[in-house]
């Protein structure tokens, strides 16, 4: 019998099988690409050297339903007396009109193919304009892999915030070009589709936690046939035992109601602690929850670990972690059942690949948050089921979160289909636009 191996010779392996993964899936990628590019002898074997990057501000109005799906979720002020919002409850008052802002980053080549992206947020716009701008002028468009390096390289403070927001942006318009020089989705480019449509989760935010409501429209997602639905916690340390008893009941009514064959996840926005989790946990546990998530601030890894081992309901985390290191520590440590980083977050398209190599070393699967759709659903499509199950749908905030584009991404019975047109498809609806400008820099 062979010696058990050390724990620096564990480290080393694990380390060797991480980079001949990542050496593996860039492999495969560069092969798609090669053959893909054989098929378009239009277009010339050189550089795409990027040309401009701007920002488009668009602004319009929609008309929407007044005095519902207002609910606050806990969040970490809400210790606060006076930062914590009063009970909530729908009153329905008819429709408002809503003035309403998104910003797109384009990026123009010198063959004529603009990638556009978006909506993205003006905090990592402004980063785009003022620090990422400047140094992608005059490079290649085509040349992915060099220019993420590049950016991230390019500042010390890369390595999460606004600045690994605006990587990411830029990283999934670049994919958007990459599928348009190709004239192919951008899950071909990623490795074909996986399956036939991506199968969506009902994420509930906003919803009123009445119990009479919470039923009502809990069954009304359920006949339109999500098999899974995350609703969101209203209360935390703050609300003392009534609010540990109102979390504990939104679990039994939705597991009463729903049955035992739909999947129920809950999320506490990181308004909890571990201590707070394990109470709520061990008094839900027997209505088998799928999953809390985000029960208290992503840099408490420990905390994340002794929650793992001490309840049955598994633990997600995510939307808030910045490239595959940290998904790396996280996992490592045995913090997470879920992870759910974000395309949009975490480093785009090209680090949410690399992040599901990490996860599935782990056999953990990645849920990406659902932020927006785009990239998300693309990733979703051309990855293995194992390592990439499921996507989020904010059925709230889709109702106009794409209000701009003429063809945004809309479930039927719980699943996307996989998209169509080349790259990620983005076609903006001049008639939702009552005017368009350009972000400048300072």
């Amino acid at each position: 019998m062979g010696r058990p191996l050390r724990s620096s010779n564990l480290h080393s392996r694990r380390n060797f099988l991480l980079g001949s993964a990542a050496i593996a899936l860039a492999a495969t990628r560069t092969h798609l690409l090669a053959e893909a590019f054989a098929l378009q002898t239009d277009r010339p074997n050189g550089p795409l050297k990027i040309e401009v990057v701007e920002l488009l501000e668009l602004r319009g109005r929609y008309t929407d339903a007044a005095g519902v799906n207002h609910q606050q979720q806990v969040n970490p002020l809400d210790i606060y007396d006076d930062l914590r919002p009063a009970p909530y409850s729908d009153k329905p008052s008819g429709t408002k009109e809503t003035q309403t802002t998104a910003i797109y980053l384009r990026i123009r080549t010198s063959g004529g193919i603009d990638g556009l992206y978006g909506p993205i947020e003006k905090d990592a716009a402004i980063v785009v304009n003022e620090d990422l701008r400047p140094f992608l002028l005059g490079k290649d468009a085509l040349a992915g892999e060099a220019l993420w390096d590049q950016m991230y390289r390019s500042n010390r403070h890369s390595r999460d915030g606004f600045f690994m927001m605006a990587i990411s942006a830029v990283d999934n318009t670049l994919w958007d070009i990459r599928g348009k020089y190709f004239n192919t989705p951008v899950y071909r480019l990623l490795g074909g589709p996986t399956r036939s449509s991506v199968e969506m989760y009902a994420s509930c935010l906003g919803f009123s936690l009445e119990p009479e409501a919470v039923r009502t429209r809990a069954l009304a997602i359920q006949k339109e046939g999500y098999r899974y639905q995350k609703w969101f916690m209203g209360f935390g340390p703050g609300s003392g035992p009534e609010g540990m008893r109102k979390n504990v009941e939104l679990v039994r009514i939705l597991r009463e109601t729903l049955g035992e064959d739909t999947e129920l996840m809950f999320d506490a926005y990181s308004g909890w602690d571990q201590a707070y989790t394990l109470e709520w946990a061990h008094q839900a546990e027997k209505y088998r929850p799928r999953w809390i998530e985000e029960a208290t601030h992503p840099e408490k890894i420990e905390s994340f670990a002794v929650m793992h081992r001490s309840t049955t309901i598994p633990i997600a985390s995510g939307e808030h972690f910045y490239g595959r290191w940290e998904v790396e520590r996280y996992l490592q440590a045995g913090g997470l059942s879920v992870v759910q980083a974000d395309p949009e977050w975490c480093g785009g398209t090209s680090e949410l690949l690399r992040i599901g190599t990490v996860a599935s070393l782990h056999d953990v699967p990645v849920i990406p948050h659902g932020h927006g759709l785009r990239a998300a659903i693309h990733i979703i499509a051309s990855q293995s089921p194992m390592t990439f199950p499921l996507g989020e749908y904010l059925i709230n905030k889709m109702r106009h979160y794409y209000h701009f584009e003429s063809n945004p991404l809309v479930p039927n019975k719980a699943h996307i289909a996989l998209p169509t047109g080349a790259g990620f498809n983005v076609q903006l609806d001049p008639a939702k636009i009552e005017s368009q400008t350009i972000l400048k820099t300072s």
